[in-house]
């Protein structure tokens, strides 16, 4: 370990480590052989592993060949604390965030930071020509841009991806917001619309599954959807107004079939109603609550994140650098 080198480098590289053991340490060591004009870093966060995920980083972190910055959580924050974490110890004048799980390749990190350089963007997400993930992934992901569409003021077209480049600027902006329930994207879109898109190459997951359960993506939705909107609170009173101008032109309805033709039927209808309005009031009250929950959170103080140590490894630049390495995955 040697002090800190005061030369800032052109590239920071964040990766949230959660279950990377069995591919964390083949992507590093891929990273490390990147040659990048102006020099990189890389920044490790160990979002709480259950696995050896953190043992495996210090190793790479003991044998480093490029700068490397491992943050250890004190628990299990959630991918994008993860990131907040990784981006505040960046020192780069842009920055790479990507997963751990293999399917960016790496090389595609020099493209998709030149691509940055030569465009002059904020920020460039990437997307994929054929995604491999799971169906329902792939469907959980469409969904999410969709609403983001309309709920984030989302770029019409724009796909956010987790691999994506942003300049020094974009992340000193973000990383002033300091609540409990970040959502990176939302912060972007806040910041600023000069975004732009790369095409890259997505390969088949190498080791082991996805991280992300249906209830994980639905604790995501929310933090889009309550965090960074008041659309639902909109949504829920449009949703009311409309319920009661149609149960105005039931009630005329009612009053009319009850003084010049047979009575109301009754009991069926009327419990269908019940059900109906009782629905649409719990629902509007859980999004109220939802409101006033992270609210209370927020102002009582919960961490966006815990850290329990920071380790890093400034080698010399004379290091020997290794032979590059390319990585290939077989479909199927």
């Amino acid at each position: 370990m040697t002090e800190p080198q005061s030369k800032a480098p052109a590239l920071s590289i964040v990766i949230p480590v959660y279950n990377g053991a069995d591919s964390i340490a083949e992507l590093v060591e891929a990273l490390e052989a990147l040659d990048i004009p102006g020099g990189h870093e890389i920044v490790l966060v160990n979002d709480g592993s259950p696995d050896d995920s953190l043992t495996v980083c210090r190793e790479l972190v003991a044998r480093a060949r490029v700068p490397i910055i491992l943050v250890d959580h004190a628990r299990n924050y959630g991918e994008h604390n993860a990131v907040m974490t990784g981006l505040r110890h960046t020192r780069g004048a842009h920055v790479i965030n990507m997963d751990d799980d293999l399917q960016n390749p790496p090389e595609e990190v020099a493209r998709l930071l030149a691509y940055a350089q030569q465009s002059g963007a904020d920020v460039v997400y990437t997307y994929y020509d054929e995604k491999q993930h799971a169906r329902w992934r792939n469907l959980g992901s469409a969904f999410t841009n969709w609403v983001a569409g309309f709920v984030l003021d989302k770029p019409k077209g724009l796909y956010l991806s987790s691999f994506r480049c942003m300049s020094a600027f974009t992340v000193r902006e973000i990383t002033r917001y300091d609540g409990p329930f970040p959502y990176v994207d939302g912060l972007i879109l806040q910041v600023t619309q000069k975004i732009d898109r790369l095409m890259v190459r997505h390969l088949p997951r190498a080791v082991g599954r996805s991280n992300y359960t249906l209830r994980r993506l639905l604790r995501l939705w929310m933090s889009m959807f309550v965090n960074f909107s008041v659309m639902p609170l909109r949504i829920s009173t449009l949703t009311g107004f409309a319920l009661s101008v149609i149960g105005g032109l039931g009630g005329l309805g009612a009053i009319v079939e009850a003084l010049f033709f047979a009575p109301p039927a009754g009991w069926a209808s009327l419990f269908v109603a019940v059900l109906l309005l009782s629905g649409v009031q719990l629902m509007i009250l859980g999004i109220v609550g939802e409101y006033l929950g992270r609210l209370y959170l927020t102002a009582n103080r919960k961490p966006q994140a815990v850290v329990r140590s920071v380790t890093q490894a400034m080698p010399t630049p004379a290091a020997e650098p290794a032979p590059p390495v390319r990585l290939q995955r077989r479909r199927g």
